[in-house]
């Protein structure tokens, strides 16, 4: 049985619909465990149904179709080490269900639209992270998935982008700027002519100066490194892998970029890459990809997007593990 949390640890994870939420949560239960781990999806707390959007014209991108005054108080009482009566949007009737019962627990994640919107709900949160799609390979992604699963045109598909493309660029993408890390993931630079959403580029933007948060680094802290590591150690098909690393600006913010421009063929090699990373927040030699081992069929995993989420999660374990730290040596001073 999971011992009541002395305190409890909030974190954000914000994004756009399809943009790899899901499995970013998943790789999170790997390090925290599901039972230690509540998480809360903030479409629960639209304040209208999907019928009255539909009447209003008012997409639930648009804060005005969600309720962040609720929000807010009952993330701060779940922060509280309070438990809550959370209501519940059902996806399928599109309607609000009866409230379900929610108590403290140790990592309580926010995950949505919205995480980092209201700035009363962004106060609470411990670590935060934003996923964020370029257009070109959101698009493709979309195309692909609608096209074969779902019998959209083309047409259609691109109709219901540019329709919430407003809202998203109006409400959601904003927020990337308060997020404690961002995970961009864009087309390739590796090839001149390539269909988008095939070979990525991911970036990993870390924020400086984030309380118990170090940013992690390629060979040597603060410099600029361009990196090709194919070669004895890490087979790489054409087009290959790049890796950069280096300081910048972002929305004002100083800023570490980690990045990787193509994808791994053989994932026990990504050992390699691991070696020449520090600040990992990996508790041994070779956790890191261990972890992308162990999810091999995971979205992502053969590229940036996987190793990246995987070390911000290590770096939200980290975080969780000093926060509670400091909480235990209050409670001794006491």
């Amino acid at each position: 049985m999971i011992s009541k949390p002395e305190r409890v640890v909030l974190i954000g994870v914000a994004g756009d619909s399809g943009c790899g939420k899901s499995t970013f949560l998943q790789r999170l239960e790997d390090l925290f465990g599901a039972e230690f781990m509540t998480v809360i999806c903030l479409d629960d707390y639209h304040s209208l149904d999907r019928k009255q959007r539909k009447e209003t014209g008012i997409t639930a991108l648009d804060p005005r179709a969600n309720n962040f005054d609720l929000m807010y108080e009952q993330i701060k009482a779940l922060k509280n080490n309070q438990a809550i009566d959370k209501p519940i949007y059902n996806h399928e009737t599109g309607e609000l269900d009866p409230p379900e019962r929610i108590d403290p627990n140790h990592i309580v994640v926010i995950e949505g639209l919205h995480p980092l919107h209201d700035e009363r709900v962004r106060g609470l949160i411990d670590f935060s992270v934003y996923l964020d799609i370029s257009d070109e390979v959101k698009i493709s992604w979309k195309i692909q998935r609608d096209m074969a699963e779902r019998g959209h045109t083309y047409d259609d598909i691109l109709a219901s982008i540019n329709a919430r493309r407003p809202d998203f660029d109006a409400y959601i993408d904003p927020q990337k700027q308060h997020a404690d890390v961002v995970i961009q993931i864009l087309p390739t630079q590796l090839l001149e002519e390539e269909k988008p959403g095939e070979i990525l580029r991911v970036r990993l933007i870390q924020k400086e100066d984030v309380k118990d948060f170090d940013p992690v680094y390629l060979f040597d802290e603060g410099s600029t490194i361009n990196w090709v590591p194919c070669g004895r150690k890490l087979t790489c098909s054409y087009p290959g892998i790049r890796m950069f690393y280096g300081p910048d600006d972002y929305y004002g913010n100083s800023v570490s970029v980690l990045e990787v421009d193509g994808q791994f063929e053989k994932l026990d090699e990504v050992i390699y890459i691991e070696s020449h990373l520090s600040n990992t927040s990996a508790k041994h030699y070779g956790e890191m990809t261990e972890l992308l081992l162990k999810h091999r069929d995971y979205p992502g995993s053969n590229n940036g997007s996987g190793l990246f989420q995987v070390l911000t999660g290590l770096k939200m374990r980290s975080t969780y593990e000093r926060l509670i730290s400091d909480k235990s040596q209050e409670k001794a001073a006491v």
